[in-house]
């Protein structure tokens, strides 16, 4: 009934299908009962296409070709800090998605991320012992400017559906750096450098899970998971929405 209550709103302000924006109905009829209507279209939801079957036992990227693989070319080449990444949705499949929630305001898609995160990933994160959600920050002038944090943003809605807390202010980023889509691996990793401090002088969490909305190198979560290493965090994990096929 909550739910329903809670929907009922999206008559004044209508929800967003996330992959093809149209509005969504608040409610439905079903088997003779008004119930909650979804977060996405059901021929929508169709179109999606979740991380299944082999992966790096990494990064999480989807591995291609030899199927005894273990690990992605770039996990081979490259000594990461993080103990484990894993992903919801193959990258091509919901990039028009993921662009809208990050820069155009569409902030009700994470709860339908959330939703999926759950049904796909909530066991394996449960069962990891995760005691902290902790988006990548962005730099203030930045997240002043958009309104919002996207990675925080889906953090608090997973937060609401695997009730771990998120928090918001652990970590700092102090320095505005270039986009990354512009750089080469190496020229991301030099971009990061001293890009982020621990905000807290005492991190009591031994588990953590970085948040974050898309996989690439994994040069922002090396930044951070080493800075939570200096501190004391034993296990690190990292969770986006989406990620790439490796070749």
């Amino acid at each position: 009934m909550n739910r329903v209550a809670n929907r009922a709103l999206d008559f004044f302000f209508p929800r967003r299908c996330p992959v093809c924006d149209g509005i969504v109905p608040a409610l439905e009829l079903k088997d003779g009962m008004i119930k909650a209507g979804g977060y996405i279209h059901r021929r929508c939801h169709r179109k999606i296409e979740y991380i299944k079957g082999s992966t790096c036992a990494k990064c999480g990227k989807p591995l291609s070709g030899d199927i005894y693989r273990e690990y992605c070319g770039d996990c081979i080449r490259t000594s990461h800090v993080f103990d484990l990444g894993m992903s919801v949705f193959r990258y091509r499949t919901v990039a028009g998605s993921v662009y809208r929630f990050k820069y155009l305001g569409r902030r009700e898609y994470a709860d339908f991320y959330a939703q999926a995160t759950r049904r796909l990933l909530g066991e394996k994160i449960l069962r990891l012992g995760v005691e902290a959600l902790i988006p990548v920050p962005m730099y203030r002038d930045k997240e002043r400017l958009r309104g919002y944090n996207q990675a925080s943003v889906y953090a608090k809605a997973l937060s609401k559906e695997l009730d771990i807390p998120a928090y918001e202010n652990v970590i700092r980023r102090v320095r505005n750096t270039a986009p990354m889509k512009e750089l080469d691996a190496a020229g991301r990793r030099n971009n990061l450098k001293k890009a982020f401090i621990i905000a807290e002088n005492d991190v009591k969490f031994k588990c953590i899970l970085i948040i974050d909305d898309i996989y690439t190198t994994g040069s922002t979560i090396d930044e951070i998971a080493h800075e939570f290493r200096v501190a004391g965090v034993e296990r690190i994990y990292f969770l986006t929405l989406a990620i790439g096929q490796t070749t």
